[in-house]
């Protein structure tokens, strides 16, 4: 697994078979199992982790209602820490909704040696953490001004895939609605895609 790991940071920067080596003896593959809870509300943690295969949803309990706020699948890292420098409280949960492998860092000492003596490994970290913020503030800002239907059809469009891994209810707190609803936006979206579909093969068979 640890290829998809190199795979991974390929897009970030090109490793010397040396940093390589280095981060095959220092990296720890862990495995999480379906419904485990990763992190609650209240806990003090410095970790995160790559996801090298599986799904992990983030969630806020809102008087006694789980709010979903994002879903971490392949590739994608995962930040426990609201703090770096001074971590606080969780104010969220994260839990596995897949049987899930993850690279673990627990941003402790043995990062900080690992970071003096192979510099080049805090730049990649570095890159990292403004992509995934980029890309969350550049979500939050198209999330803000889209419908509910324009925020299903851009999941559609950007992450295909995770519609048929996480259950409805979840899907639909995630996108601001009631489950009920999304189900009338998927039905919706089907028949206006069915009839597209027949109104080119009409228009294909009426040219021959």
């Amino acid at each position: 697994m640890i290829e998809l790991l190199f795979e991974y940071l390929s897009k970030y920067i090109v490793l010397t078979e040396e940093e390589k080596f280095v981060i095959s003896n220092g990296m720890v593959v862990e495995h999480y199992a379906k419904g485990q809870v990763l992190l609650k509300e209240g806990d003090i943690s410095t970790a995160g982790f790559l996801i090298l295969k599986g799904c992990v949803r983030q969630y806020y309990v809102v008087d006694g209602e789980e709010k979903t706020t994002a879903f971490f699948t392949e590739e994608q890292a995962v930040n426990f820490c609201n703090n770096p420098f001074t971590p606080l409280p969780s104010a969220f949960y994260i839990a596995c909704l897949e049987d899930t492998s993850v690279i673990s860092c627990d941003g402790g000492e043995v990062d900080e040696a690992v970071f003096i003596k192979y510099p080049r490994f805090e730049k990649i970290c570095r890159l990292i953490t403004e992509a995934e913020l980029s890309n969350a503030k550049e979500e939050f800002a198209t999330f803000i001004v889209s419908s509910p239907e324009e925020r299903y059809l851009n999941l559609l469009a950007t992450r295909p895939k995770l519609i048929n891994r996480v259950p409805q209810h979840m899907l639909a707190s995630y996108l601001g609605m009631t489950p009920e609803s999304l189900s009338r936006i998927r039905k919706r979206v089907t028949k206006k895609a069915k009839t597209s579909s027949n109104t080119v093969k009409t228009s294909v068979f009426a040219t021959t």
